[in-house]
């Protein structure tokens, strides 16, 4: 049985979308085999995976809305073990056709508990808001990353975050976890970087990741190639920090 990361941050800008497709990246690296779903209208975390934009396909708001079926919208990439459930902008119309849906906050779940068996991770890439289709894809999942762009109007979206998880817990979720917080565009030359990482880690511990994400800029050119970071510089700064993500979670068990 699969585990689901929901990737988690209401404010926009975060690495959100890139830590999605590159951790999953890095987990098929790692000989596991990973379901990217891209819940975001955006897409942008389709495009980073190297499917087409534009071409015409099933979604996501395929299954969500007419019940279609995950074998007919699952798509594979340039990694063997990993593959996307893409999204476009009609996924954004699924947040109003759920309003009026029984268990409206569970439609996500539903969809992956059928893929769940198949893989050995599931990741998420949630919208930069707290709407239903996050709070679909936080009911979905057994535990939560959050990335954090290290800066200090960061903290304040995190106490917003968590106060969130705090109430879908008592009322949606009760097995979700904390998968960890994650530093995100951390740059070792400037104080700032490192006055937020030793504040969180103060506040938070050991929910904050080990692994940090440096501000790069291949990392910053690979989706714009539609290429995760391994495939387009291993070498980078930016990959091993990813891969190094990837392990860390594996550790987590």
């Amino acid at each position: 049985m699969g585990k689901i990361i929901a990737i988690a941050n209401q404010k926009g800008g975060v690495g959100k979308t890139t830590t999605a497709v590159n951790l999953a990246a890095s987990l098929a690296v790692e000989e596991k085999t990973v379901l990217l779903v891209d819940a975001d209208p955006q897409g942008n975390a389709t495009s980073g995976s190297g499917i087409v934009r534009g071409e015409s396909r099933k979604t996501l708001y395929d299954a969500i809305a007419n019940d279609e079926p995950l074998e007919n919208i699952i798509l594979p990439t340039e990694f063997p073990l990993m593959w996307v459930i893409p999204a476009d902008k009609n996924l954004a119309g699924a947040e109003i056709e759920l309003v009026e849906r029984k268990r409206r906050e569970y439609r996500l779940k539903e969809i992956l508990d059928v893929a769940k068996p198949e893989f050995d991770y599931i990741i998420i890439d949630c919208p930069p808001s707290l709407g239903l289709l996050t709070v679909n894809g936080l009911c979905a999942a057994d535990s939560l990353l959050v990335p954090i762009q290290c800066e200090y109007f960061a903290l304040e979206g995190v106490t917003e975050l968590f106060d969130t998880l705090a109430h879908l817990r008592r009322s949606l979720n009760p097995k979700l976890t904390i998968e960890g917080l994650l530093l995100t565009m951390y740059d070792e030359r400037t104080n700032l970087s490192s006055a937020v990482a030793g504040d969180l880690r103060d506040f938070y511990g050991a929910q904050v990741l080990e692994t940090v994400i440096p501000r790069n800029v291949r990392l910053a050119e690979a989706p714009s190639f539609g290429k995760p970071i391994i495939l387009y510089d291993i070498r980078s700064k930016g990959a091993e920090s990813y891969i190094q993500l990837a392990k860390e979670i594996l550790s987590h068990g």
